[in-house]
């Protein structure tokens, strides 16, 4: 398994018209974020993953899946008010057919 900064993701990354497809861009991209966000947990654990897969290898998912969630960190699915409805009716049981 290859090591370093230019392996490039299976899938890039499109981050506002920006394509992130090496480990180098995906550094690059949470440095250039400012000072305050890029201090942000989710931001920390992803420039973690990064360092991790870059020199220590392993699958490039674990760092992507990482910038992700950093990206995706404030989208909160919308709640569906239906759900799942519970089913009410008594469950029938083989004697009783």
């Amino acid at each position: 398994m290859t090591k370093g900064w230019g392996r490039p993701f299976e899938d890039a990354i499109e981050v506002g018209g920006r394509k992130l497809v090496t480990l180098l861009d995906a550094g690059e991209y949470i440095m250039g974020l400012p000072k305050k966000e890029h201090a942000a947990p989710e931001w920390q654990a992803a420039m973690e993953a990064l360092i991790l897969v870059a020199e220590g290898g392993g699958p490039t998912m674990f760092a992507r899946i990482g910038v992700m969630r950093a990206l995706n960190r404030r989208y909160v699915p919308p709640l569906n008010p239906k759900g799942k409805e519970p089913h009410w009716s008594r469950r029938k049981l083989k004697k009783d057919q």
